[in-house]
């Protein structure tokens, strides 16, 4: 899962960005308001934690114009403010979930898989498309004939393709998924990994959508795995 984490607490924030990765999650973070509302503009990101108290744009604003833009990003804001007001403020401006601080980061964890399985017709603890189930919280994969840890770029990578199967997914989108902002990146790596998930669930589970991206078939894995 790709999260936007906007925290100006640069100590806090790293303590969030070692647990969120160690959750084999790609975590961009930044730490000014305008800068999280021009990346909520331009970029795809499966969560955004947010604190409210940011240089520049509120965290409160934040909420209500991503909304006010058709934005449906789930997100959680955090908070030092007490005041239930406040608090029903967030959330009446399009939060989905909310943590005063100081919080647990294990609390986080539980509202983070609370808010993403939300409205989802998935079983609660995974994705399933055809034969493959992907446990998200185990980061394991389950065919037809085995069930596997998959490294972390691998998951990102199903995960994704997973969560929105017969939709093509730009080169750009899934390199996303593995480095977010970071740079430098082999020019092959996401074929690397493609290859290696074809050879775990079938190589025309995945399609190659020529100069654009790849597309995970849903009628090829409701036959997977085929080719190994």
């Amino acid at each position: 899962m790709r999260i936007l984490l906007v925290e100006d607490d640069h100590h806090l924030a790293n303590t969030m960005l070692d647990m969120l990765r160690e959750e084999q999650n790609t975590v961009d973070w930044l730490d000014d308001g305008q800068q999280a509302l021009n990346a909520l503009a331009e970029e795809h990101f499966d969560l955004v934690i947010l604190d409210l108290t940011l240089p520049r744009v509120d965290g409160l604003d934040i909420l209500r114009r991503s909304r006010k833009q058709g934005n449906r990003t789930p997100m959680i804001i955090l908070t030092a403010r007490a005041d239930l007001d406040e608090k029903l403020q967030g959330l009446d401006a399009g939060a989905d979930d909310y943590l005063t601080k100081p919080f647990a980061m294990a609390e986080l964890k539980a509202r983070i898989r609370a808010v993403t399985r939300r409205g989802s017709p998935l079983p609660q603890n995974g994705l399933t498309v055809g034969q493959l189930v992907l446990n998200i919280d185990a980061c394991q994969l389950t065919t037809a004939e085995e069930t596997v840890t998959l490294p972390r770029s691998e998951f990102q990578i199903l995960n994704y393709l997973m969560r929105h199967p017969d939709q093509v997914a730009t080169r750009r989108r899934l390199e996303e998924q593995l480095y977010g902002w970071d740079q430098g990146a082999e020019s092959n790596a996401l074929e690397v990994h493609i290859h290696h998930l074809r050879r775990r669930i079938g190589k025309t589970s995945i399609r190659t959508i020529r100069g654009v991206g790849y597309l995970l078939d849903s009628q090829a894995a409701a036959g997977a795995p085929e080719c190994h």
